[in-house]
């Protein structure tokens, strides 16, 4: 007989100031198969620090981290966010936050994250979310979505006017099939749009394509 080799469960790491929100968040995710909590935070330089000698699949990052006194750490998530996906590339991080302004999820998709979801959310948006980071997609929250989803700036675009329709149904998280019945194209058009707005902007996958963006100023947000 061939014996079938398991899935290793995916390894996380929770950045959150709040010692009963980690206690919550570890209970959940531990209940939840195919995860595990490798280790916990309240510190963002400690953070940093776990996940550069860990290498945790995921990082949940509290966005709004409070200076800690006893080790005069001053990091917000931002900045923890920022210093993970650069100096530890691969890692994941999903933002996990009591609300979301728009000036937020741009500063956190600047930042590099894979994911942005509310705590108020249902945990299944959580998980599903861990589980696109993961897998180098996307996970936002609808809130998030829609902020993400202005109309697409039109000032010096290196993209066709159909290519920008395409980013700015990307950023609502919309599937290839999706976008296809919302411009009225074949999936196979939309995937031939989707190679070259990544050959264009100079990314690899629909998450990178959305940060890129809007670094870029190609989504215009208000």
């Amino acid at each position: 007989m061939t014996g079938t080799t398991a899935t290793p469960d995916l390894r996380i790491v929770v950045v959150d100031d709040h010692a009963v929100v980690r206690a919550g968040l570890r209970a959940l995710l531990t209940g939840e198969p195919g995860f595990d909590v490798v280790a916990e935070t309240g510190d963002g330089e400690e953070a940093v620090d776990l996940v550069a000698r860990l290498r945790p699949d995921v990082v949940l990052m509290d966005l709004r981290l409070t200076d800690d006194p006893a080790t005069g750490s001053r990091m917000n998530g931002v900045d923890v966010t920022r210093e993970i996906t650069t100096s530890t590339p691969g890692v994941r991080v999903v933002v996990l936050t009591s609300y979301g302004s728009q000036g937020d999820v741009v500063r956190a998709m600047e930042a590099g994250v894979r994911g942005y979801i509310l705590k108020a959310g249902p945990p299944e948006e959580l998980f599903r979310a861990v589980r696109a980071a993961a897998s180098g997609g996307m996970g936002l929250a609808p809130e998030a979505a829609g902020h993400l989803a202005g109309h697409v700036a039109e000032p010096e675009t290196v993209l066709s006017a159909r290519e920008i329709q395409v980013v700015r149904l990307l950023a609502e998280g919309r599937s290839n099939r999706s976008i296809a019945n919302a411009l009225f194209l074949t999936e196979a058009t939309v995937k031939t749009h989707l190679v070259r707005v990544y050959r264009k902007l100079g990314t690899e996958n629909r998450a990178s394509t959305v940060s890129e963006a809007v670094r870029r100023g190609l989504l215009e947000l208000g």
